[in-house]
């Protein structure tokens, strides 16, 4: 069994519980998911079966898209719901839903982030959020991420019993994008403290969240002896040109013999190779010649 899950994983799940379900569902061992979702976000998880696991680094690079909402006023030890209270400060004046479009539209294109300390980035060998639980402080490293888009969903809403002010949104960004990062910086900006109240994850490596199967239709149709819930590798791999193999070709190539330039007719950098309607390897090209770059099955 081969191909790729678009998993939607519910609240209150791990991307590690998701991964371990399917193993014990599928009988299989060689599992793996593509890009982590924390236990209070849902959404879609694209999960890789069998050898299409050697494409996971193909699928993070594919923009990730958010929809979710964040509440000023107040902020947490997590920058989540998950946390507990660390600062507040009354909203008596709500800010104007152009006031909060200036600032979504502010950090729009390349954006230094900190890691929050309750995240898996590993430091000296140990994830932050273990330094977190122990109390200790920790240098944390500074990454660049790409936000493609960053806008509000409808109006602002004002609590004025609370003296919060929530704003829903949707953002597209690059893979290790922390949007609960972004929803602290959002306060930042207006001058208050802020919270990530809710999330969900719309599209991840090239599936929506009309694609998705839950875990439970996910067991339905497997015991159905229905596979239509896997996808083929393909689907990580839209950008790079196909070629279609000939049983000669094919033969030479499952043992790694490169290319002419002139044999393929092509001058992308990289190349997908098929045989028999499935996509076998990428080739790369060097010096007018393609030579293998990854190879996903030799059968």
């Amino acid at each position: 069994m081969d191909g790729i899950i678009p998993l939607y994983k519910e609240r209150g799940l791990s991307s590690h519980d998701c991964v371990n379900h399917l193993r014990k569902l599928l009988h299989m061992k060689k599992i793996g998911h593509s890009g982590t979702l924390d236990p209070t976000v849902d959404g879609v998880l694209p999960i890789c079966v069998g050898s299409a696991t050697k494409v996971v680094d193909y699928l993070m690079t594919h923009r990730k898209v958010y929809r979710g909402s964040v509440t000023l006023g107040y902020a947490t030890e997590t920058e989540d719901l998950e946390g507990a209270e660390v600062a507040r400060k009354a909203i008596e004046e709500p800010f104007t839903d152009d006031q909060i479009d200036a600032v979504l539209q502010s950090m729009v294109g390349e954006l230094k982030q900190i890691p929050p300390m309750f995240s898996a980035v590993k430091v000296n060998g140990r994830k932050l959020y273990q330094y977190a639980l122990a109390g200790e402080e920790v240098e944390r490293p500074v990454r660049v991420v790409q936000i493609n888009e960053f806008r509000r969903l409808g109006a602002s809403r004002y609590d004025a019993a609370n003296q919060t002010q929530t704003v829903d949104f949707e953002v597209s960004c690059s893979k290790g994008t922390y949007v609960r990062t972004l929803a602290v910086e959002v306060g930042e900006q207006l001058g208050v403290p802020a919270v990530m109240s809710s999330l969900t994850r719309h599209e991840s490596g090239g599936f929506t969240l009309e694609e998705a199967f839950s875990l439970d239709q996910v067991r339905e149709m497997f015991a159905n002896d229905d596979f239509s819930f896997l996808y083929p590798l393909d689907r990580a791999l839209p950008d790079y040109p196909q070629v279609e193999l000939t049983d000669e070709v094919w033969e030479v190539v499952q043992h790694g013999v490169w290319l002419l330039q002139d044999e393929v007719g092509l001058d992308a950098p990289i190349i997908a190779l098929r045989y028999q309607n499935q996509t076998k390897c990428l080739y790369k090209l060097v010096d007018h010649k393609y030579k293998p770059l990854k190879m996903f099955s030799t059968k």
